[in-house]
């Protein structure tokens, strides 16, 4: 069994992990350009009978 599976992790939260120390170890001129990858969005959308449901304001 894999070492991060025995910590309780599944596979994208240790390639999250491993990707942030990667950049964090980079020189520090490298290291800006790189940290700018670190950031995610993320969008839900709600479904309904197979249709996406737009919220009304």
């Amino acid at each position: 069994m894999s070492v991060w599976r025995q910590a309780g992790l599944n596979y994208i939260n240790y390639s999250q992990i491993a990707a942030r120390l990667v950049r964090q170890a980079l020189k520090s001129d490298i290291r800006v350009e790189a940290q700018k990858r670190d950031e995610s969005n993320v969008k839900f959308t709600q479904w309904k009978d197979g249709k996406p449901v737009t919220e009304k304001y």
